[in-house]
């Protein structure tokens, strides 16, 4: 079973720009040092340094300004009206 394409899915869905930018740079940089074309190749490695350095501040501000849940409730926590007594079954018996 591989794992990859389930890490990629889950890493896209998070984080779509900087992961694009990721492939565009590791696409340039293959291309470039296959064709031995340094100026490709430079800038995809330096893309990929982009990308990589978005992906970290943008995992950095999420950590910092996420809010704290607030809990929302649609009726208050404790009734207004008073409780209603207890009604009780009698033991008695009807007579035959």
């Amino acid at each position: 079973m591989n794992v990859w394409p389930r890490f990629l899915k889950a890493t896209y869905r998070k984080e779509p720009i900087s992961s694009f930018v990721l492939t565009v740079g590791v696409v340039d940089a293959l291309i470039g040092g296959f064709d031995t074309e340094w100026v490709l190749f430079t800038v995809g490695v330096s893309t990929v340094g982009i990308a990589l350095g978005l992906r970290w501040w943008l995992m950095q501000r999420s950590r910092i300004e996420m809010p704290q849940p607030v809990a929302q409730r649609y009726l208050p926590a404790a009734s207004s009206n008073a409780s209603l007594p207890m009604l009780s079954i009698s033991k008695k018996r009807p007579r035959r």
